[in-house]
């Protein structure tokens, strides 16, 4: 997910409404320096770059671009965010050997962003673990450098001169992000007997046509409906998707996946609708329990793969057809067509790889 990151100048007096208004907005991270840092420090959990060491930031902003320099810092245990200034071809590939020695986070900046192959370096770093951050001058640039070539820079850092400001900001972060949703053929729903069945409850609202992308193959995963519906047999559950089998990949919001099994507690799942508008929502609880299972396989209409995900056999679950309706798995039927997410290629511990692989 995109980060606003907010660069606080001045005493405190200064920039203590600013800083209150980032923490309230679900900004929480700031460059500053003594001593302004102790003072954030007791707004609540917050994460601070800075060039002073005196405080122990949280990462140690560097203007040192040497790799072998930088790796001796990394080997004292210190995260590091090197920032480069942008003036030639060589500071670019500066950059990209930065990344490739494992640098945390890089921020770039330039005298004139149009002469930046910014594009560049954000097609080499964003399968990195690197995180690429750009200064921003204005609401408008920021939201242009999270687009750049579509996937945009990691983060922006922005200077407010006034706390009316923040919301603007917060609204850049909280448009949602979108991915491709397809339609797939119903070909076969059946009962297959009791397994373990994961119900994740987050600390959100989820709306109707929300839900997250679930299945039992990494190629493709179904949109099962959040329960924010009423029912003969039970109350809306807004907050709950009833998401299938311990085994079934879910998507997270850093866009790999994990088992349900594995979700627990401060998660971060994708929840996302049947247009494909996605957001960040964090799991509250996890609830497991033996179930009777059904069985569901669809066909994706441009190829020959079936895809597979198990939900409980209960007229609560449901999944989404391709109006954007829910439809409950009780009443599903072969012929539907329904949303589904799909992958090219397969994951290694929830990562997208490219490679042949064969799920079944």
């Amino acid at each position: 997910m995109k980060k606003i990151i907010i660069r606080l100048n001045g005493n405190w007096e200064d920039v203590r409404e600013i800083a209150i208004i980032s923490m309230t907005s679900g900004i929480n991270t700031f460059i500053a320096d003594e001593p302004l840092i102790p003072q954030l420090r007791q707004l609540g959990s917050t994460t601070i770059f800075s060039s002073s060491q005196t405080s122990e930031p949280d990462v140690l902003i560097t203007t040192e671009t040497n790799p072998e320099e930088i790796s001796k810092i990394m080997k004292q245990g210190k995260c590091v965010a090197c920032l480069v200034d942008i003036r030639a071809k060589e500071d670019e590939e500066k950059v990209i050997e930065l990344s490739k020695r494992g640098v945390p986070y890089i921020i770039v900046k330039a005298e004139d962003w149009k002469i930046i192959p910014l594009e560049n370096l954000i097609a080499e770093l964003h399968k990195s673990k690197t995180e690429l951050f750009a200064e921003a001058e204005s609401r408008d640039e920021a939201n242009t450098l999270f687009q750049t070539l579509e996937l945009g820079v990691d983060g922006v850092i922005f200077t407010p001169q006034k706390a009316e400001e923040i919301p603007e900001l917060e609204k850049i972060i909280e448009e949602p992000e979108k991915i491709v949703l397809i339609s797939a053929k119903v070909i076969e729903v059946r009962e297959v007997g009791s397994g373990d069945r994961v119900c994740v409850d987050t600390c959100s609202l989820l709306r109707t046509g929300e839900g997250m992308l679930i299945g039992s193959q990494s190629q493709g995963l179904f949109l099962i409906h959040s329960e924010t519906l009423q029912t003969e047999f039970a109350e809306p559950r807004p907050f709950r998707v009833n998401a299938g089998a311990v085994h079934a990949y879910v998507l997270m919001a850093d866009g790999k996946t994990k088992y349900l099994s594995e979700l627990e507690a401060g998660d971060k799942v994708l929840a996302v609708d049947y247009l494909g508008n996605c957001r960040e929502v964090i799991v509250g609880r996890v609830k497991i329990e033996k179930r009777p299972l059904l069985l569901v396989k669809a066909k994706l209409d441009s190829e020959d793969m079936i895809l597979k995900t198990l939900t409980q056999n209960a007229e609560t679950v449901n999944l989404v057809n391709k109006e954007g309706k829910p439809i409950s798995v009780a009443k599903l039927k072969t012929g539907d067509e329904i949303i589904v997410y799909s992958i090219t290629g397969g994951r290694h511990f929830g990562k997208t790889i490219k490679e042949t692989i064969i799920e079944k």
